[in-house]
């Protein structure tokens, strides 16, 4: 069967009579296929050092910081979790000194008052014992001992229910979090898994529970959030604590509301999966 490039020789083209059709396209598709994955970026890469004055005892020190910018979002999970390339951010919001062991989330580090600071010295400095690490980045280990640090400070200087309630929200993201970067490197075995959703879910019920108070107490904005935020986090830890009533409520609140339209985009799939877990639990 003669080509479609037969009758070729006669035109004095007789080396092209054989020619593939789709040989230039075969061979991009193949390089394309081939290419290697741009490298990601490294943890260490994405941080740097900044210097802060501790407001407990004046010490100066260095902690580790997200750059701006440059880590690229990627996602959001249900309760508001973000989620980036390369790196956990979430590792990195605590300000912790190394000195006396004062710690907070970096929005409420500051801003002490004269009887905050006397607790913190009474019932913190003169008895705590840092551990010290030596990793180029913030582990998850040591990220978790530092929201710990944080949320017992916020108990000794009678932080408000929303700071609190935060920390706990972190902490729970942190958790999940170092389940992923287990299961990923293959080291999560079924009963750390249980082991850190338990602890997970113990966090995210003290945070749904600080959230419902402080809503009730504080004004707003209440950690950076504003009413229509503050009402889908409630909706949607409401809905991981099997609290469906009230996830139910403040879902309704919000698509009658003037919140944004990704906000009640957010709210109209938490209903979904509100009546899919009603379902399936006859809650």
């Amino acid at each position: 069967m003669a080509g479609i490039f037969s009758g070729l020789k006669q035109m004095g083209l007789g080396d092209l009579e054989n020619s593939d059709l789709y040989a230039e396209e075969k061979a991009a598709e193949k390089e394309k296929v081939s290419a290697p994955k741009p490298m990601l970026p490294e943890e260490k890469e994405l941080i740097y050092d900044k210097s802060f004055t501790c407001p407990v005892c004046d010490h100066k020190f260095t902690s580790r910081i997200v750059k701006s910018g440059k880590a690229r979002s990627l996602a959001m999970d249900l309760d508001l979790r973000p989620r980036h390339e390369g790196i956990d951010t979430i590792k990195y919001d605590v300000l912790m000194c190394p000195d006396c062991g004062y710690a907070a989330l970096s929005r409420y580090f500051d801003g002490m008052t004269a009887s905050q600071v006397r607790s913190i010295q009474e019932k913190i400095s003169g008895k705590v014992k840092l551990k010290k690490y030596t990793e180029d980045h913030y582990t998850y280990e040591e990220a978790i001992g530092r929201y710990k640090m944080a949320l017992v400070c916020a108990v000794v200087k009678r932080a408000k229910n929303s700071e609190k309630a935060y920390i706990c929200l972190k902490s729970a993201w942190l958790l999940r979090g170092y389940g992923e970067d287990l299961e990923k490197r293959g080291q999560l075995s079924p009963q750390k898994r249980e082991t850190l959703k338990t602890q997970e879910m113990e966090y995210l019920q003290n945070a749904y529970k600080g959230f419902v108070e402080a809503v009730q107490t504080e004004s707003y904005p209440i950690c950076g959030m504003d009413e229509h935020t503050m009402d889908y986090l409630t909706a949607a830890l409401a809905y991981e604590v099997d609290e469906l009533d009230t996830a139910s409520r403040c879902v309704a609140r919000l698509l009658v509301s003037t919140a944004s339209t990704r906000i009640k985009d957010k709210a109209r799939e938490l209903k979904e999966m509100i009546l899919v877990k009603r379902k399936e639990t006859g809650k």
